[in-house]
């Protein structure tokens, strides 16, 4: 049962560059008894269009005052990631993470691979990319943890999509935060779950393209344990 849910909707819109597509999207978001932070989106549309929507709330298990978020260890259920060109757009490759930076199949602390000398790394100032979940089958499942040794947090990411995104906050410009906090590079981190960027392009990515016959529909759950 939910202590808390709230609906936004963002209603009909019409988009004339896309042939006055009527397009119907929304978005709740529940707070569980079990510690969950739950969003699940539905999206309609009344004409063939491409969907992919995301989460990008950045998270510091050790606290929003404590700093960086390298000394955090992560672990993602993934033997491949999309490689990107310089503009981080994928490349359409499935990249194996065995011997690289992307390695995440077990519990491993950010901070130690970086900012190796890799050329995907440089790309992105650091990690930016989309690992593919294995085994995808559409079902929820768990795709990644996060765990901070200080305050013994951990933080559990369901899904039924086949990526995530891993993202380090590795472009956040200094800026003053609440309790007179200062957010500075990587004072936080995105696990942002998905279909493939780039997508539409790729053939042998998922579909991405939604229309009056098939409704977008997925959940995603970040649970605190």
């Amino acid at each position: 049962m939910s202590v808390y849910e709230v609906y936004f909707h963002y209603g009909k819109q019409n988009y004339e560059f896309v042939s006055d597509l009527d397009l119907d999207v929304g978005k709740t978001y529940t707070l569980t008894n079990d510690n969950e932070l739950k969003l699940t989106y539905h999206v309609s549309s009344d004409k063939k269009t491409l969907v992919n929507m995301t989460n990008h709330t950045y998270f510091n298990l050790a606290g929003h005052k404590s700093g960086n978020i390298e000394k955090h260890q992560l672990w993602i259920n993934a033997f491949h990631y999309t490689p990107v060109f310089e503009r981080l757009i994928p490349t359409g490759d499935l990249a194996p993470v065995v011997g690289t930076p992307f390695d995440f199949r077990e519990m491993k602390v950010i901070g130690n691979d970086i900012d190796a000398d890799d050329e995907q790394l440089k790309y992105g100032q650091g990690f930016d990319h989309n690992f593919v979940i294995d085994g995808y089958d559409g079902t929820m499942r768990k795709v990644a943890a996060v765990y901070e040794a200080e305050s013994g947090r951990t933080m559990e990411v369901y899904t039924d999509l086949p990526g995530i995104q891993f993202y380090a906050g590795n472009c956040i410009t200094p800026q003053p935060g609440k309790d007179g906090a200062d957010y500075i590079k990587r004072s936080g981190l995105c696990l942002e779950t998905q279909t493939f960027p780039n997508s539409i392009n790729e053939e042998h990515f998922h579909d991405v393209v939604f229309g009056p016959e098939r409704d977008y529909d997925t959940t995603t759950i970040y649970k605190f344990v």
